[in-house]
C-alpha cells in the first residue's frame, strides 16, 4: 500500500490567512485593547502567522517543519531588509501598504515576535488545517 502524503486544506488556509490579516490590522488600529506591555509585537506575530498560512495555500504538501522554516526565513529576510535604507525603498515603505508588508525599522524584538507567531501558526496548522488520510 502506498502512503499518501497529507496535504493542507487550501480553503482553511485562505480563511486563516484572512482572519490573521483582520486581527493584525485590528491590533494596529485598536492597540488600546491589548496590554500596553506587548507594544506592537502582537501585530508582528500575526504578520508571521499570515506568512505561514499564505505559504500553506501554495505549498499544500510541504511538511510543517519546512513550512515553518521557510516562513521564518521570509520574516527574517524582510526584517533584515529594513537595514537597507535607500531612498526608493524608504519611499515605498512610507506608503501604508508598503509599511504593512515591509515594515520600516529593524528591531531584534521583531524577530522574537515572528518566531512566536510562526510557532503558534504551526500548532494551528498541525491541529486544524491539515488533512489526515
Amino acid at each position: 500500500m502506498f502512503l499518501v502524503k497529507p496535504e493542507r486544506r487550501r480553503l482553511l488556509q485562505v480563511g486563516a490567512t484572512v482572519a490573521v490579516i483582520a486581527l493584525g490590522l485590528a491590533s494596529r488600529a485598536y492597540p488600546q485593547f491589548l496590554p500596553a506591555a506587548l507594544g506592537k509585537y502582537p501585530g508582528d506575530a500575526l504578520w508571521a502567522m499570515m506568512i505561514v498560512f499564505a505559504l500553506g495555500i501554495i505549498a499544500t504538501r510541504m511538511r510543517t517543519w519546512q513550512l515553518a522554516l521557510w516562513s521564518l526565513l521570509i520574516c527574517f529576510a524582510v526584517e533584515f531588509g529594513q537595514l537597507y535604507q535607500a531612498p526608493w525603498i524608504v519611499e515605498l515603505r512610507a506608503h501604508p501598504l508598503g509599511h504593512l508588508a515591509l515594515g520600516s525599522t529593524f528591531g531584534w524584538g521583531d524577530l522574537i515576535a515572528y518566531t512566536a507567531g510562526v510557532a503558534v501558526a504551526v500548532i494551528i496548522d498541525k491541529l486544524a488545517l491539515f488533512k489526515r488520510r
